[in-house]
Formats: C-alpha cells, structure tokens, sequence
C-alpha cells in the first residue's frame, strides 16, 4: 500500500504570530518553570555576553507538529527575537528518534525561560498529529484511505481545540468537530445530529432527521441510528422514507450494549463480543440496506475508536466509510526535550547529550 501523504508537507507557508492567541503573561514568565527564570536572572547578572545553541528532539518516529506555534512564540516573547537565530523542520515534516527539530541560538537569558513552554507545544501538537497519522494509516489498510473526523471537543478542555484541530488535519484527518479546531487552517466545523436531538423528538428518528432536513436543506443528510438500540430497524427505516437524499447513517452504539438485531438473532450470538459497535453488526448492517437496494448509504461508525481497533476492521474488510474518532487521538505519548549543547561556538552539555546538526533544517527568517 502506497504510504498517506502528508497534506501540507513542503505545500504551506508557516504560521504567523497573528494565528495564535498567546497569553501575555508568557512574557513575565508565568507559564516558565521557576528555575529557568532563576536562571534568567543569574545569566543576566554573571553571564550577559554568552552565546548559547539550544536544540529540541523527541525519542519516536513521529509527525512534527508545533514548529510554527513556537517560531511565533519566541518571536513574540523573548528579548530581543530580532537577534536570535532559528532553524527548524516544519508541521508535517516526518521525524526520527532524537532528530533534531528546532534549534534557537542567542544569549540564555533573552529566550531560555521558554524552554519548557516551547517543549509543551511540540509534545502536544506532534502527539496529535502522530496519532492522527497513525489511524489514518490503518484507516487505509484496505487499500482505500477511509475519511476520518476528529471528534475530540468533549475529551479535553476547550481552550486546546484550535491547536488539536490544526494537529489533526497536519496528520491527515478530514474533518473536525467545532469552528474552533478549523480555526487555524481556514475550514469549517462538521457534523451532524447528537443523540440530545432524537430525545427532542422522544426517540422519533425519521422526525427528527425530517427537521435536520428541513432546518439545513444544503447539508448532506447523515443520521445518527443507533438512540434505540437498533440501528438496522432505525437504518431502513431513515432510507425508506428519505431514499437517495439519506446520504449516510452514524453508529455510536456504546460498548455497554447489545444492539437489538442481535437479541432478535440470538443463534449468531456465542463467536464474538457483541456489545457496542461491532464488525458483524456492521455487515449486517451493509446487508440489510444493500438487499433493500439503498447502496449509496454510507456507514459512519464512532465511539471508541482506535488505531488498533480501526485496523482489525480494516483486515476484516468491515464495510464501514468513515470514522469518528476522539479520546484515543488526544493521547499525549511524544515528550521533547530542550538542551543547550553549544556555549559560545564550542560543544557544551550535560552528559549523554550533544550537538547533533540536522542537514534538513531550515533558516526561519522574519
């Protein structure tokens, strides 16, 4: 299989400043570890004159994501940024264990209160992307990349979705859930109905996509099927009444549950775990639209979705066309490292560390 592209890689201007909407109290320090800005102080005092290279690197293969974010933080934040010299990969750019990704030369105290700052970026955002990437690699095992949209607005606080959403679409995911995580890529939010919408019409869920339809004639029609606990039942149902115009149905059944088709059919039970959204009630459910002749219905799964989980769907060659995708996508698994290697042109770090110059690095100029 052809490996995924990564969309943006060498195709993007990097972010500017005027993307991201920085705390002021950055500059006094407020989010720096206090020993860096002890250490701001005494290099100020004792060392004013020095020169210093600090280099950042993880420890995985991985899909960097944060480089723009902190290029602007710095820019923004330390003293004198017009006097320091950058060099980094970019977003996108697919990276080894301990390769260095960005490097800032320039005297300590005019930027190394942001180390831990700038190493929380890249942690997060090259964390989000990779995971992205990965279940987007497995979402194509098939041989046909299957969409995939980050739906992780509920699994972490609110103030992080612009960022995950920027690191999800660097790692290839199709669409997102809110405004807020389009924001820096200049797309829309997606979706559909919640199970809060079906309640509204006391489990009705023809009525309820009727008024989804109604309320947004322009959107494609995609309903939500698994509120009573019985998504084939509810499937035709919705593709009876609303044929060609029913673009696709969503499953979300919880892992707590059997679904109905299965109580009903209870010789197929006794193989396999039965609960939530499974890969026989997903062909079951491809069977019954497709005998009833409505091809073109697409099947939506989400809810607990993982790369592992994704691929074993893939291998069985379950008929699914898209996944939901959350919590597993948010799983901050790549921690960077900030070290100052070089002091005044020369070789100088802790022990275990060292300078390691990266050929692929890029000036970054203003």
């Amino acid at each position: 299989m052809k490996e995924i592209d990564l969309k943006l890689q060498g195709k993007i201007k990097r972010l500017t400043n005027e993307t991201f909407k920085f705390d002021e109290r950055v500059k006094d320090g407020w989010f720096s570890a206090v020993y860096f800005l002890k250490t701001r102080e005494i290099a100020k005092r004792y060392k004013q004159d020095n020169t210093v290279l600090m280099q950042f690197f993880q420890r995985k293969h991985a899909v960097l994501c944060g480089t723009d974010e902190a290029i602007a933080l710095v820019k923004c934040f330390a003293d004198h940024p017009e006097n320091l010299e950058i060099y980094s990969l970019k977003d996108g750019d697919k990276i080894t264990p301990f390769e260095t990704v960005l490097t800032i030369k320039g005297p300590y105290q005019d930027f190394g209160f942001l180390e831990g700052i700038i190493d929380g970026i890249l942690s997060r955002r090259t964390s989000v992307a990779t995971n992205v990437y990965n279940v987007s690699k497995a979402a194509a095992i098939s041989g046909k990349q299957k969409p995939v949209i980050f739906m992780g607005d509920r699994d972490d606080h609110f103030t992080q979705q612009a960022g995950d959403g920027y690191a999800a679409y660097i790692g290839g995911s199709t669409a997102q859930a809110t405004p807020a995580m389009n924001e820096w890529w200049g797309k829309e939010g997606m979706g559909t109905m919640p199970h809060a919408l079906i309640q509204l019409f006391n489990g009705d869920i023809v009525a309820a996509t009727k008024a989804y339809k109604e309320t947004f004639p322009e959107d494609e029609l995609v309903s939500l099927v698994d509120y009573n606990n019985d998504v084939i039942t509810d499937s035709l149902k919705l593709a009876r009444e609303f044929g060609s115009e029913l673009k696709g149905v969503r499953v979300d059944t919880s892992r707590t549950m059997i679904d109905k088709y299965f109580l009903r059919n209870q010789h197929l039970l006794g193989t396999f775990d039965p609960r939530g959204v499974n890969a026989n009630l997903i062909f079951a459910l491809r069977k019954a639209l497709d005998d009833e002749g409505f091809h073109h219905v697409k099947i939506v799964v989400s809810g607990g979705f993982n790369e592992e989980r994704i691929a074993e769907f893939e291998k069985a060659g379950v008929p699914v066309d898209m996944y939901g995708i959350g919590s597993s996508l948010l799983k901050i698994n790549t921690g960077f490292t900030g070290d100052c290697v070089m002091l005044n042109g020369k070789p100088s770090a802790k022990a275990g560390r060292r300078h390691r110059p990266n050929p692929r690095l890029e000036k970054v100029c203003d």
